[in-house]
């Protein structure tokens, strides 16, 4: 399936939880992306989408508190993970939305990659780390994606992205190729969606 054709169709939010008991019913394989607060989940998903306001931005770290679903016409699911490790998040809050996030990324059956989004400035940290050793230990297919590439410099981007893919590449559960992303310059867009396009193509022909 053509990425540009998929991203081309109907995409509407059908649900958002903020607890286990509230996810809906899994029947399209799920795309979930997750990455630390404002690393630019939801900016990434209105670029795939060409939609500017189909999932909430907010300049304000953690401001996603609950899982949110997009249908995307009827091929696969686009999952908006609430963000982790924000420190000024009450503690109380941070380990519930941690509970909600890990627990879906454990128990998802129909979940058919994670992408775990880094922030090419910052690179890899310690809670992405976290993150891909229980990914791993899961048993859950996640691909890299660098976000905000557009405020590196080439050398840059080069660097940190041959970096965070020699780091990937020592995870069991990783993807082998990782995406250089920016929602606001379109840059990477185009080989993410045939990457999710493919996803669902594959899941498909399991069914």
């Amino acid at each position: 399936m053509d990425g540009r054709k998929l991203f081309a169709g109907e995409c509407e939010f059908v649900a958002g939880a903020a607890n286990i008991e509230a996810l809906p019913k899994g029947i399209l394989p799920e795309i979930a992306f997750v990455g630390r607060s404002n690393v630019g989940k939801s900016s990434l998903v209105n670029a795939l989408t060409g939609r500017r306001t189909l999932a909430r931005v907010s300049h304000t770290p953690g401001a996603t508190k609950q899982i949110n679903f997009f249908r995307l016409r009827d091929a696969c699911m686009l999952v908006d993970l609430p963000g982790y490790g924000y420190a000024r998040t009450s503690k109380s809050l941070t380990a519930e939305w941690q509970r909600l996030i890990f627990a879906y990324l454990r128990g998802r059956a129909n979940l058919a990659r994670a992408l775990l989004l880094i922030d090419a400035r910052r690179g890899i940290m310690p809670p992405d780390r976290d993150v891909m050793g229980l990914l791993d230990e899961a048993a859950v297919s996640y691909a890299g994606a660098l976000t905000k590439t557009d405020e590196l410099s080439e050398a840059d981007l080069r660097e940190v992205q041959s970096l965070a893919q020699s780091e990937l590449a020592r995870h069991t559960a990783a993807h082998p190729q990782i995406f250089a992303t920016s929602a606001r310059s379109s840059q990477g867009i185009e080989p993410l969606r045939d990457h999710i396009a493919a996803l669902a193509e594959a899941w498909g022909n399991k069914v």
